[in-house]
């Protein structure tokens, strides 16, 4: 489908979803006015946060850590009485089976029981299709870790994410490029989302700036069988690029490096947050060496170490990927809102989060004061060594030099 009518049919589902959201909200008392007279006092209330997230489908390797990460945090407040001790934290969860118009329709059911902040997918696509009705009513929310920079922009001063932005990522990833001596690049994306359109052209640009030459761009469908074509013509480039970077995550990207190296394409392969599961460490010899961006290593040491005794606690196996301490810090993210605010009120959180600062999280730092609500944290840069994380460099971009959104 093309972008045209995919934004047509977006529009289509958030209308629709909207009137479901109106309708719900004329007949329901728990309404986002009644959280508002209850709470902008300082009195303890209650912190309904409503998630719409992936449990199932293609986002569920993001949605589902997240969710359980998050989990971990409420259980932790409120068995200390609430968020500074007074303010509980109820949450509602519905499945969003990764899809866009579902993400809309579960977003208007959250919405009409009159819940204080909407938690939605780790992409921007159903995000956006979620935070336009979020935006409609008032509400802030914010997404799991969908990291493309336009997704606040699409949507309102409402809207928010935990993650750092694409265009930081591709940054990040085009110095590392230039560091290691690479001259020549081929990127690959695809025009099926957001993330995957973007990140390519961002780092085309943040690389070129940096004296790289982009000499070869490739396309794909999220989601085809085989890359057998694309690896054809990236083993017909004549020279062959020195460093290939796509965003390409599940299931693609296992397809795509499987195809290249088994075309005997040996160049360096740089990826970015969505390839951070336990399927690229399986890869084996096949991912050796790829080089990707993310929000943090996963070690079973220091204050990650303590994370993950909570985690084997209540899960019984240990995390296997950083999303699941990314959903926690977005709980840390709620808990300073709600201490700073003294409220459960929706504008008051949004107010707050809006000009949040130093908030400690697992992994460093985060805050979104002139962030454009995007989540300013630190980025890492972590490498596959024998089927495992190795952390490469911990990095905070220049603002002045990340790509324009």
């Amino acid at each position: 489908m093309n972008s045209t009518k995919r934004n047509r049919m977006a529009g289509a589902l958030v209308a629709v979803a909207t009137g479901t959201l109106l309708l719900a909200a004329c007949g329901s008392s728990g309404s986002t006015s009644a959280v508002s007279a209850a709470a902008d006092d300082g009195a303890a209330c209650t912190v309904k946060v409503g998630i719409a997230s992936g449990q199932t489908g293609g986002l569920a390797y993001v949605d589902v850590p997240h969710l359980e990460g998050f989990q971990i945090w409420v259980d932790e407040v409120n068995a200390n009485g609430g968020v500074d001790g007074k303010f509980l934290v109820e949450t509602i969860v519905k499945d969003t089976r990764s899809d866009a118009a579902q993400s809309a329709t579960v977003a208007a059911e959250l919405l009409s029981e009159g819940i204080s902040f909407l938690i939605t997918p780790g992409d921007a696509d159903p995000s956006i299709a979620a935070g336009q009705l979020a935006q409609e009513a008032g509400v802030p929310a914010m997404s799991w870790f969908g990291s493309a920079p336009v997704l606040p922009a699409a949507v309102g001063d409402f809207m928010f994410s935990n993650a750092f932005g694409d265009n930081a990522q591709a940054r990040v990833l085009a110095d590392y490029a230039t560091e290691q001596g690479y001259k020549t690049a081929y990127t690959l994306g695809s025009p099926d989302s957001a993330y995957t359109s973007n990140l390519p052209r961002y780092f085309k640009k943040a690389f070129e700036s940096n004296g790289g030459t982009v000499a070869g761009e490739g396309t794909f469908s999220m989601g085809q069988p085989n890359f057998n074509v694309i690896a054809d013509e990236i083993k017909a480039l004549n020279p062959q690029p020195d460093v290939i970077m796509t965003p390409a995550y599940e299931p693609d990207f296992p397809t795509f490096i499987k195809a290249i190296r088994g075309a005997g394409i040996t160049a360096a392969v740089l990826g970015t947050d969505g390839i951070d599961s336990p399927t690229t460490l399986a890869l084996g010899e096949t991912a050796e060496g790829v080089v990707y961006t993310t929000a943090g290593i996963l070690k079973n040491e220091g204050s990650m170490g303590e994370f993950f005794t909570k985690y084997n606690t209540k899960y019984g196996k240990d995390p296997e990927t950083i999303y699941a301490i990314t959903g926690y810090e977005l709980g840390k993210i709620l808990e300073a809102a709600v201490t700073q605010s003294q409220s459960c009120d929706p504008m008051a959180l949004k107010d707050t989060i809006t000009n949040l600062e130093g908030v400690q999280g697992i992994t460093g730092t985060i805050g979104f004061k002139g962030g454009d609500r995007m989540a300013i944290r630190e980025i890492s840069l972590v490498q596959v060594k024998a089927g495992e994380r190795t952390l490469v460099a911990t990095v905070a971009p220049d603002p002045a030099t990340v790509p324009a959104a």
